[in-house]
């Protein structure tokens, strides 16, 4: 799907003379239409990556498939994404590798799922779990939309991850466990038992507070190491001529990460020294440790909305309208991979028929 000239279903990214960004969906009788003209998809069918095309006035595009951080950050969303520097951060400092078996729960509209899958594989197994299903739809439509149809190591699961995991994998058969969800505290211990010794559990949380309560929860399971944590940011620079200088906008915080391994059975993590501060010096270190735990969950109870994280619930609108848009994308997708291996023998991925719209 991603050789070759472009073809019927293809997401195309459009880049203007000024660099702004647009994609759509390649198909017969599309046009793309902005106030700097239109021009027709058919002028884009069977013409190679990297070509310009213009429109009615006069204003040239640059066209050329969408990378996997150009396709994230352009599908149809339920619910927010990964951002693609968070998501090559997880790839790398959870040591996703070909091959692993790897649980992430919640998938929310597929764009870290994509580059799971790119990193374990068709040899690798995914487990998926995603607690609302108009969220599943909408992800699993994104990820076959962008891989042309399943994925032949991937597995969604509505639900509740405790449940399925128990359900689905065995205990202690499990690689990495990635955790993108408000209060990820509530499975470490159904982590623990399904990870592996030495597997990596990571947490993808939004605010210091999710950050404090995941970590002291993590040390009073006792079945981990040491909990690390991290943000990354992403600043562009500007380059013309001499004028090279950071640019004036840069990706900040989107989400702190934190990993930890499994430790074997019954082993007891070594006790971490740390240095005593002025005012705990004549503290006994147990006690400092059980009210810097209860000082997390005081910061968090149990009765908490997503609300509280500052993170707004998608609209059931804006829901529906991503699942309509992203299966539009799946179904042409589909179409192009047929198109593309007109003689692999199997099951036909076509959908149902009908007129489509550029996304």
């Amino acid at each position: 799907m991603r050789r070759g000239p472009f073809r019927w279903g293809d997401r195309v990214q459009l880049t203007d003379p000024r660099g702004r960004p647009a994609t759509i969906t390649l198909i017969p009788g599309g046009t793309f239409q902005t106030h700097k003209g239109y021009f027709r998809h058919e002028e884009l069918e069977g013409r190679p990556e990297g070509s310009t095309v213009e429109t009615t006035k006069g204003v040239q595009y640059l066209a050329l498939r969408p990378l996997l951080a150009d396709y994230v950050l352009s599908m149809p969303r339920g619910a927010a994404v990964v951002y693609p520097k968070d998501a090559g951060q997880i790839v790398t400092m959870a040591d996703i590798y070909p091959g692993a078996r790897v649980v992430e729960a919640g998938v929310g509209s597929g764009g870290l799922s994509m580059s799971l899958l790119r990193a374990i594989g068709d040899g690798g197994s995914l487990l998926s779990v995603e607690r609302r299903e108009d969220f599943a739809r909408i992800a699993v439509a994104n990820v076959e939309g962008f891989f042309g149809g399943p994925h032949p190591a991937w597995r969604v699961e509505v639900g509740d991850l405790a449940d399925v995991l128990a359900a689905q994998r065995e205990p202690g058969s499990v690689d990495r466990i990635v955790l993108d969800m408000l209060a990820p505290w509530e499975n470490i211990d159904a982590a623990a038992t399904a990870l592996a010794p030495g597997g990596v559990f990571l947490a993808y949380v939004a605010t210091a507070t999710q950050l404090s309560r995941t970590a002291e929860d993590l040390r009073a399971d006792g079945r981990f190491t040491e909990p690390v944590a991290w943000e990354s940011m992403v600043r562009g620079w500007h380059l013309e001529g001499l004028a090279v200088r950071p640019e004036h906008r840069m990706i900040g915080h989107t989400g702190f990460l934190l990993t930890a391994r499994r430790l074997g059975p019954g082993v007891e993590p070594p006790e971490r020294r740390r240095r005593p501060q002025a005012s705990a010096a004549a503290t006994d270190p147990e006690d400092v440790a059980r009210l810097a735990a209860d000082a997390a969950r005081v910061q968090i109870g149990d009765d908490y909305a997503p609300e509280d994280f500052g993170e707004r619930g998608a609209t059931e609108k804006k829901t529906r309208r991503a699942a309509r848009d992203a299966e539009v994308i799946q179904r042409a997708a589909q179409r192009s991979a047929l198109a593309a291996a007109p003689t692999l023998e199997g099951p036909s991925l076509e959908g149902p028929s009908g007129s489509e719209e550029g996304a």
